[in-house]
């Protein structure tokens, strides 16, 4: 696929082989250098269930932020939820993302397991 460049050089304008963009340092979301792609959300011990359609075309995700967990840790609790709500599910830079509606069980979960969950 061809690459397409803005007059700056070294500037990409557009790829379909990259995937993501980071709008800071301008390489793909795997390679960025800024730091700002990788990082998962700030964990202050709350952690926020919540509820996103953008980008979905409608389909909704229940989304789980601020896990205080390792990268595998939160691999592990993602396959969890999704054996307890029976959906499909992923982990994408440290927020859990659940196919369908599903933040009162989540939240219920996460006070069973001891941390303050919040709905957002």
């Amino acid at each position: 696929m061809a690459l397409e460049r803005d007059e700056i050089p070294g500037r990409l304008v557009w790829s379909g082989s990259q995937g993501k963009m980071c709008p800071n340092c301008g390489k793909a979301d795997k390679e960025c250098v800024c730091g700002r792609k990788g990082e998962p959300p700030p964990q202050d011990g709350v952690v926020r269930v919540g509820r996103e359609t953008k980008g979905r075309k409608g389909k909704g995700v229940t989304t789980v932020a601020g896990v205080p967990l390792d990268a595998a840790g939160i691999e592990a609790l993602a396959r969890e939820l999704k054996a307890r709500c029976g959906a499909g599910g992923t982990v994408i830079r440290g927020t859990i993302e659940i196919q369908g509606e599903h933040r009162d069980v989540i939240v219920a979960e996460m006070e069973k397991r001891g941390w303050r969950a919040r709905r957002v």
